[in-house]
């Protein structure tokens, strides 16, 4: 297989995210909503960033009399009860305003609420019978329509806040996704503050900073790609080689848990304009399945899809290589590539995270099912190498088993 040499593509411009990044900045939470015009905010989050962190409360006594309270009933992926529970207390006590504490789970589910509320869903019934009449991908008119403001608060590195367009919640009678599609959904503001972090178990913290190198690697060659994203992907990823492994809560570095917040930004800098590839194909079959975290899937996944995409790919890899820290001086393309995948590898065990799908207590038998499923996502579409049979899903999945 030959690689792409050709120079071409589109870009279309960002859409208008105010962004604050630094440690302490979550102090001027409630000026900045209110220059956005928002008077009434509900606080969104998980069980255990609202009990076991001080994240949640720090936010609510913050914004004084603009909370209208806080709903904390969204757990891992959101089941779809959640996002209505959320919505129709949004709608009750007159909130203008979302804002989000936690990872990717809280910002997808954030979005598919600001989408209940403005098409008026209040029941389980009428999102799941829409979810089946559309084919799990919601597409509603939000032309002209309420919409609260949306404001992201991370507390992991995940970046789900970053994505634009949509959101999703869990249907987890039915076992798959609920999607929401519309080009208004995506955060008003996003806080990026070390300070909201802590409490963040280092395995997620970590985890989660792996799947922001996913993130970089992924965007680095998946169809798509274009000079204006190479720049940002490729500085975040070195920021991640060099500030990670050491910005571990008990580490008690808030300056190297910035650097890797920005990161994780400059992951997704330009989004939409990329695809993502196998890796996080296969991380979303395993991540829904499983009920295993996102960030664990990037760790078990990466390093055997680069090795998989290396023929068309190693020149992309090699640029990947010197974000790692490689002197790839004198290195053909292929050998500096490998030597990314490697470096991948060393990062993933030398944080003590999983790196093969049987630390994950997936069972070899399932991985025929899981190649199935993998085709189904559009993944396979973006990967340089284009997947269209559940073998040569099969291939990375035996060798990352």
């Amino acid at each position: 297989m030959t690689q792409q040499k050709l120079l071409q593509g589109e870009f279309d411009p960002a859409v208008p995210t105010r962004i604050v990044f630094g440690n302490g900045k979550i102090d001027s939470l409630k000026d900045e909503i209110q220059k956005l015009g928002g008077k009434r905010v509900l606080v969104l989050s998980g069980r255990t960033v609202a009990e076991k962190t001080d994240a949640v409360r720090r936010i609510n006594d913050g914004l004084g009399d603009m909370s209208a309270g806080v709903y904390s009933g969204l757990t891992q992926r959101a089941p779809l009860s959640t996002a209505v529970e959320a919505a129709n207390l949004a709608l009750a006590s007159g909130a203008d305003t979302l804002v989000g504490v936690g990872g990717s789970t809280i910002s997808d589910a954030a979005r598919m609420i600001a989408a209940l509320m403005a098409e008026g869903i209040t029941t389980v019934e009428q999102l799941r019978q829409l979810g089946e009449e559309q084919d799990m991908l919601l597409s509603p008119n939000l032309d002209g329509k309420f919409l609260p403001l949306q404001v992201a608060v991370p507390t992991t590195l995940s970046a789900g806040e970053f994505n634009m367009g949509g959101g999703n919640v869990l249907d987890d009678q039915a076992g798959h996704k609920i999607r929401v599609r519309h080009p208004r959904l995506y955060a008003d503001l996003i806080m990026l503050d070390s300070v909201m972090t802590e409490g963040t178990p280092d395995w997620l913290w970590q985890s989660t900073g792996v799947k922001a190198l996913d993130h970089c690697i992924e965007r680095l060659y998946t169809t798509g790609n274009q000079p204006a994203i190479d720049a940002p992907i490729l500085a975040a990823a070195e920021m991640l080689f060099t500030h990670l492994p050491g910005s571990r809560e008990s580490d008690g570095d808030p300056e190297a848990r910035l650097q890797c917040l920005v990161a994780a930004w400059m992951s997704m800098m330009g989004s939409p304009n990329f695809a993502t590839g196998l890796s996080h194909a296969i991380g979303h079959i395993l991540g829904v399945k499983y009920s295993v975290g996102h960030g664990y899937t990037s760790c078990v996944t990466q390093p055997y899809v680069m090795e998989f995409n290396r023929p068309v790919s190693a020149t992309k890899q090699a640029l990947l290589a010197r974000s790692a820290g490689i002197d790839t001086r004198g290195m053909s393309d292929e050998a500096a590539a490998e030597a990314a995948a490697r470096a991948v590898d060393d990062f993933v065990l030398g944080m003590g995270m999983p790196h093969r799908i049987r630390e994950l207590e997936i069972p070899e038998s399932d991985l025929p099912e899981i190649a199935e499923l993998v085709l189904t996502d559009g993944g396979c579409q973006n990967n340089p190498i284009l997947i269209t049979s559940a073998e040569q899903v099969m291939e990375v999945l035996r060798t990352a088993f």
